[in-house]
């Protein structure tokens, strides 16, 4: 396990990856707040 932490934390792909999945977290975040935002909307 230390292998694989060393490596998402300190070569270039890891950290890519990181960023990749913090990101794609942080999407899926917002578009839920935004749709349940939008769907409780009684204008549109």
């Amino acid at each position: 396990m230390d292998v694989v932490l060393s490596l998402l934390f300190t070569h270039p792909i890891g950290i890519l990856s990181l960023f990749t999945i913090v990101f794609i977290i942080g999407m899926g975040v917002f578009l839920s707040a935004w749709m349940k935002r939008k769907m409780n909307d009684p204008e549109e």
